[in-house]
């Protein structure tokens, strides 16, 4: 997989700007910039200057200037790659992109693929997969908690998590493995109840981390809203508010929304998808009827459920509408929220403050309308899935692939339980084992078949 030719890509947007930057790695990346730079200062030689520095003087074409640049030079290992790396930042204008693109290859680089840089640094040993994986997450996020996430990932936080398991794993492997080499003698190396504490150690970890796809997934993509409750109670109205512009028509006529309307928005750092939904209400209608299964279907992908109640209707109908949304929901967060609290009915108002809620619940009273308490439940859907609950080095899982690795792995961990509590023979047991080490190693691209040999033959002396 490992390619010597020298590259040269454009890193920054396509377009014209202020200033871009043309990017070149490989065993040439000098000779081939130093062939097209003449330095403002006399006598100077890029191959000749150390690392990290940067040098200022015009990319030419023969004697033909193309532009004035500031030239900067990292030299392999050292570098985003491990290979030697020159970048050259130069005026935004695509013709001076193109024209410097063009004279890079006629002095011997090719254009990169995409993604072929952070390739590069996977195979030269700068990153791992996951790593590599959080370089285009990092460079996608839009909200402080997703840019939390990838930044920790990208600096390793969650490959070491996954070394650590596999390290343990791995000590066994080759203990149990040994075993076979010895079958005749009936011994055993791989102290089974030692083995069957970090099996359990290790499921409890793994369904931690795959745990969190959800939460991870989530910020990553913007955190699901929901808003949902009859019609005519302000659901638009409400959404209008949170997103801070006419989105959503506004009417008094019932059933005005018949399909999910979506859209997301950025508060204080955490992006929120919010989908406004069709009014909950017995209808003949059948167009009406479908946006309200939709609303009944969309419940069950939200994380966050804002409930609108209207203070105004019997507390008999409030309380109808609440149970029946908490018969379509389990693990959402569902917050009541109150609307029209500027022209309550007291005796709906009171009933609703004594109602006893349950783990994931709150109640925020609001006028929509007015935009009284909006920033209240605002906090309340920050403090349910925010960015504070993202800690500094707390490991939280947002790539499909990892999760789905994840969830193999914690299968295989848990035939290695139970083959243990069977007493099945070691071969078995290594198989199992194997199987989980492959998984974990797929997320970090350690999966060569020559560990354990090489983790026998480093730790045992067999014969001596």
């Amino acid at each position: 997989m490992r390619d010597a030719s020298t590259i040269c890509a454009i890193s920054t947007p396509p377009g014209s700007g202020g200033m871009a930057v043309i990017r070149l790695s490989g065993p040439e990346a000098l000779p081939v910039a130093e062939s097209v730079f003449r330095s403002h200062a006399r006598g100077v030689s890029l191959s000749g200057e150390p690392a990290r520095t940067l040098h200022v003087g015009w990319i030419t074409d023969g004697s033909r200037e193309i532009d004035e640049v500031v030239v900067a030079l990292f030299r392999g290992p050292h570098s985003y790659t491990g290979e030697d790396v020159v970048e050259i930042s130069c005026h935004g204008s695509l013709y001076i992109q193109q024209r410097i693109l063009e004279l890079l290859i006629s002095r011997g680089a090719r254009i990169a693929a995409p993604g072929e840089f952070t390739q590069r640094a996977f195979l030269n040993g700068r990153m791992d997969l996951s790593q590599a994986e959080a370089v285009a997450d990092l460079i996608a996020s839009t909200n402080e908690a997703a840019h939390r996430i990838a930044l920790h990932q990208m600096r390793g936080g969650f490959s070491a998590e996954i070394r650590h398991l596999r390290e343990q794993l791995l000590r066994f492997t080759a203990l149990v493995e040994l075993e076979l080499d010895f079958s005749e003698e009936d011994v055993e190396f791989a102290d089974r109840v030692a083995l069957k504490a970090l099996t359990v150690e290790i499921e409890a970890l793994l369904s931690r981390l795959a745990g969190s796809f959800r939460l991870g997934n989530a910020i990553k993509n913007g955190i699901p809203v929901v808003i949902a409750g009859e019609t005519n109670v302000g659901k638009s109205t409400l959404l209008n508010a949170l997103l801070n512009e006419e989105k959503a028509i506004v009417s008094d006529i019932h059933g005005t929304t018949r399909d999910v309307i979506e859209d997301v928005v950025n508060i204080h750092g955490t992006a929120f998808r919010f989908f406004d939904t069709a009014g909950i209400r017995e209808t003949h209608d059948a167009i009406e009827t479908m946006g309200i299964e939709r609303t009944f279907s969309k419940l069950r992908q939200a994380e966050i459920v804002l409930l609108v109640v209207d203070l105004t209707s019997s507390w008999t109908a409030v309380l109808k509408l609440i149970e029946q949304i908490r018969g379509h929901i389990d693990r959402q967060h569902l917050i009541i929220t109150a609307n029209k609290a500027d022209r309550q009915l007291a005796e709906t108002a009171a009933a609703l403050k004594a109602l006893p809620l349950r783990e994931n619940e709150d109640l925020v009273f609001l006028s929509a309308k007015s935009r009284e308490n909006l920033g209240e439940l605002i906090v309340r859907m920050q403090e349910t899935l925010s960015a504070n609950k993202v800690g500094a080095h707390e490991v939280i899982v947002s790539n499909l692939r990892h999760y789905e690795a994840l969830v193999h792995a914690r299968e295989a961990i848990l035939r290695v339980q139970e083959g243990l509590e069977q007493q099945i023979p070691g071969d078995l047991l290594a198989q199992d084992i194997r199987e989980c080490l492959w998984y974990l190693g797929s997320i970090t691209g350690d999966i060569s078949e020559d560990e354990v040999l090489g983790y026998i033959f480093k730790n045992f002396c067999i014969g001596k």
